[in-house]
């Protein structure tokens, strides 16, 4: 990444083979992110879409691992997208990585209707009326179905996605049943789960959620993720997750 143009209050996180991204305090990536870009299993051929893509984590990793022809990252919040497209512009993507500016619920005409291979998500974890909220808009509209809900979510993928095609999303575990369910009534076949956790034996703290547009039934329960070993030091696998971001 070379000549960004960076604003007050933001920096640039390395993530491996020339690829950065700009984050901010509003706009920022966590673990989740990269697990479901992990989990999500991108194709050198798909074309592939995140929905609420933030500073466009997501993206610019499959765009660091090669993967995806063609990747649209959506943003609706103004600044989550400028950072995207600033990174795009820095990393010289934009032949490949197209940050797309609109509310996930208006995306007809903005994007191609049943075309993609892959969609994903990382969602507000939130209803809209549950927990305490934080004062700053951009930090509810992350954290609770301000904008949008699960259904919305359901009913965008499955417009996107061709036959077979693949939708992943992360969730808490209190919200699993409801979006399983809603998945199968919008015609996404929930295929795989994988559960999160800290350390072998605790409580998963995140599902990772595959599903499938017109697949059958046929549910494949994954080993877990565990991020730490016994000796609170990363697994094999997630560190694996961590290798180009530490070498770059």
């Amino acid at each position: 990444m070379k000549n960004a143009r960076l604003f007050e209050n933001e920096h640039i996180e390395t993530l491996g083979n020339d690829i950065g991204v700009i984050v901010s305090e509003a706009h920022t990536f966590g673990t989740d992110a990269m697990l479901l870009a992990y989990f999500a299993n991108a194709r050198r051929n798909d074309l592939a879409c995140d929905l609420g893509t933030g500073c466009g984590i997501i993206p610019l990793l499959w765009k660091r691992d090669g993967n995806c022809q063609k990747i649209y990252g959506v943003e609706i919040q103004e600044k989550g997208y400028s950072q995207f497209s600033r990174s795009v512009e820095a990393d010289d993507i934009s032949d490949s990585v197209f940050p797309i500016h609109s509310d996930l619920k208006q995306l007809k005409g903005k994007l191609p209707q049943g075309a993609f291979d892959l969609v994903t998500m990382n969602p507000p974890y939130k209803k809209e009326n549950a927990g305490i909220k934080s004062e700053k808009t951009n930090e509810k509209i992350a954290r609770h179905e301000t904008l949008c809900t699960i259904d919305d979510i359901c009913t965008t993928a499955a417009s996107l996605l061709k036959f077979g095609g693949r939708f992943c999303l992360c969730i808490r575990p209190e919200r699993l049943f409801e979006t399983m369910k809603s998945m199968s009534e919008h015609k996404l076949e929930p295929k795989r789960l994988r559960l999160v956790t800290s350390r072998d034996g605790e409580k998963p703290w995140l599902c990772l959620i595959e599903s499938r547009l017109g697949g059958k039934s046929g549910l494949t329960v994954e080993k877990n993720f565990v991020l730490y070993d016994k000796d609170n030091k990363y697994t094999e696998e997630m560190d694996s997750l961590l290798v180009l971001y530490r070498e770059d």
